[in-house]
């Protein structure tokens, strides 16, 4: 114990203290305001929805504070409790290869970590989302959906584990701007596989069927200059009742895909405007600024792990004697929420931003009325408070809240 393992401690119970207050005040609110639908809503949400998106804020909220305490408790195990250095230990005895011992020790940390959090993910899965109507899936998909991500995880995860760790043993003191260069290419690589590689293995994608719908979606990217392609429609329903649109993949190899849910909640109009705020985001570069936003921020990162990782208080301090490249990273990699903590309602900010900027975009380009009737739906479809706090939104949101975003679409439509 040293120092660093003070100003850790210090920074983990404020960080967590903030985050329970702010649910507090989230659950505090929500509940104060259960019993009445918004003025903005009257005529457009029932009591019964109203009520039902509360309570479940409410109940996702306290498992949402139960899977935070139970991450400070695994957190402090495997720093300051010695888990990451027997983790370690274990693998230095077992391999005789530094590389494979570090990717081995970091694999390991991780799969114990996720099969710890099973149990809140089997809460939320089949307690809450049944409860309320959401949940679709079986107890054979979810573990078939978790084996499958380990597996897609390993296979993906583990070369590029192995060969930034490399980079870190190999290349000298400038090795973060190479494992920059690759995290961030490699980025890129997984954009652009995602629509046509990795997504077809969980769910099921159809394109969408000639028609009144497919005709006012292709006159609308054509008015908008935008190419895809493909409309797709996902099996959303095989697991929960939730609905939602966005587009995937990069460069020639974008699509558009809607949730067979959503469409079935929207008409066509509604889901034409949904798509002209997803294309907003396109047109407005939303995707482009945050991507540099994310190398800028991960460069910044590399770069004071590149200083880290030469000093020894920092292993120290968080319960590892014999420092490595590897020990670092895993390190890195857990406590450095911790210190960042703060930064979350600024880049909240900036994306609420874009929000608006994609829902003018959508107004000017699609039908205004239709955008807020669809976005109602949408919100009392996936139960979504309509009285959030105030502050914990703008700590956490990354989208406006209901009102304040159906009232800025409203002040668009009135004349000048």
């Amino acid at each position: 114990m040293n120092t660093f393992t003070i100003v850790f401690i210090i920074a983990l119970i404020i960080s967590h203290s903030v985050q329970f207050w702010l649910s507090k005040r989230q659950a505090n609110h929500v509940a104060k305001h259960r019993d009445a639908v918004p003025e903005a809503f009257k005529d457009r949400v029932s009591l019964q929805a109203h009520q039902k998106a509360a309570d479940y804020t409410l109940a996702k909220g306290k498992l949402g504070n139960i899977d935070d305490g139970l991450g400070i408790v695994i957190l402090l195990i495997v720093t300051l409790g010695g888990g990451i250095q027997l983790a370690f230990d274990l693998w230095t005895n077992w391999v005789q290869s530094p590389l494979l011992a570090g990717v081995g020790a970091i694999a390991s940390i991780f799969l114990v970590m996720t099969l710890l959090e099973l149990p809140t993910s089997l809460y939320q899965t089949f307690v809450i989302e049944e409860k309320f109507g959401f949940n679709k899936s079986t107890i054979q998909q979810f573990f078939k959906d978790q084996l499958l991500s380990l597996a897609l995880g390993a296979a993906i995860g583990l070369p590029i584990l192995s060969l930034i760790l490399w980079v870190m043993d190999s290349v000298g003191s400038l090795w973060w701007l190479w494992a920059w260069a690759i995290l961030m290419s490699f980025s890129l690589l997984m954009s652009w596989l995602f629509p046509t590689v990795i997504a077809p293995l969980f769910n099921k994608f159809t394109p969408l069927e000639d028609g009144t719908l497919k005709n006012k979606i292709q006159d609308l990217l054509n008015r908008c200059g935008f190419k895809s392609q493909g409309i797709f429609i996902m099996d959303g329903s095989k697991r929960s009742g939730h609905g939602n649109a966005y587009f995937t993949g990069m460069g020639n190899n974008k699509r558009i895909v809607f949730f067979d849910t959503l469409v079935k909640s929207l008409d066509d109009e509604e889901l034409e405007a949904v798509l002209a705020h997803e294309l907003g985001h396109f047109k407005r570069k939303h995707v482009i600024k945050m991507l540099i936003a994310t190398a800028i921020m991960s460069l910044i990162s590399l770069g004071v792990l590149g200083w880290l990782i030469n000093q020894q208080w920092f292993f120290n301090g968080l319960g590892v004697d014999q420092p490595s490249n590897a020990a670092a990273l895993i390190l890195f990699m857990l406590v450095s929420g911790t210190f960042t903590f703060f930064m979350q309602p600024i880049s909240a900010y900036f994306q609420r931003k874009f929000e608006f900027e994609a829902d003018d975009f959508a107004a000017n380009h699609a039908k205004a009325e239709k955008m807020i009737s669809g976005l109602v739906k949408l919100y009392e479809e996936n139960a979504s408070t309509l009285t959030p706090d105030p502050l914990y939104s703008a700590f956490h949101y990354s989208h406006p809240p209901a009102a304040i975003r159906i009232a800025h679409l409203e002040t668009g439509m009135q004349p000048s």
